[in-house]
């Protein structure tokens, strides 16, 4: 008798290879899906806001913040724990009176994963995150610690670190959903005129 030769490995799957990614090569926590989603409130929190208004923001981001972009949505990266810093943020900010289109997500949250560049775009054929499926346009970098480049509030008495600054990065998100909100209604105002 000869040495046994291996049956050949079934491959993973694309939700396999993301979720190994994901948990193997960043370390983050997933849920099975399809999709794989990402929990938030552990290494980190999300805020969730118009794209429009993302973009405005992405400059006050270190190079290491990873996000992605969801249809017309703009996922951010932030620290964990600052989903339960928003809304006194907001109204620290003087922003907690307005109805705007800014949302957090932390502890017991989840987001659909990103794709890894490396999986190609099985879900779907939009490199932008326009048809639906979330999509990096910051990817997090693995072997590199994520947490510490992520937008915090320590920063706020300017020594934070290095890391970003979350009232800067609220505050001009804000901004920005309050410039779609007013001219959304002014569009509104001049269809009913």
């Amino acid at each position: 008798m000869g040495p046994t030769v291996p049956l050949p490995r079934r491959p993973l799957d694309t939700d396999d290879q993301v979720r190994h990614w994901y948990e193997n090569e960043l370390g983050w926590a997933t849920v099975p899906g399809p999709p794989v989603e990402l929990l938030t409130g552990l290494r980190f929190d999300v805020l969730e806001v118009p794209a429009e208004a993302g973009h405005a923001a992405l400059r006050h981001l270190g190079p290491g913040s990873p996000v992605a972009v969801q249809a017309d949505r703009m996922l951010l990266l932030v620290a964990a724990g600052s989903a339960d810093e928003l809304p006194g943020l907001l109204d620290w900010l003087e922003w907690g009176s307005l109805a705007l289109d800014l949302r957090a997500i932390g502890a017991d949250g989840r987001i659909e994963a990103p794709l890894p560049r490396h999986t190609g775009n099985a879900r779907g054929s939009a490199v932008d995150g326009s048809q639906g499926a979330a999509v990096w346009l910051r990817p997090p970098e693995p072997d590199c610690e994520v947490e510490p480049a992520l937008p915090t509030l320590s920063a706020l008495g300017g020594g934070g670190g290095g890391a970003p600054d979350l009232v800067r990065l609220v505050d001009t998100m804000a901004t920005q959903c309050h410039r779609i909100r007013l001219r959304q209604a002014r569009t509104q105002a001049l269809a009913f005129s």
